[in-house]
């Protein structure tokens, strides 16, 4: 059933997001610093997008 795949695909931006700035605000915490937690949030959306990118693709293949 396909709505248990798009429901997913609605948390994986924001989970992707707050996963890289807990990683980054982690690293701004071992290494004393304010700003990691900016590129972590970057990256972790950049990811979420290639995700989801990814998983409308395939999406869309497999209809044909």
């Amino acid at each position: 059933m396909m709505v248990g795949e798009y429901t997913t695909l609605a948390f994986l931006l924001p989970v992707s997001a707050l996963i890289g700035y807990v990683l980054g605000y982690l690293l701004d915490k071992e290494f004393q610093t304010t700003w990691i937690y900016i590129p972590g949030l970057i990256v972790g959306i950049a990811a979420g997008f290639v995700q989801l990118i990814r998983q409308l693709m395939r999406d869309t293949r497999d209809d044909r």
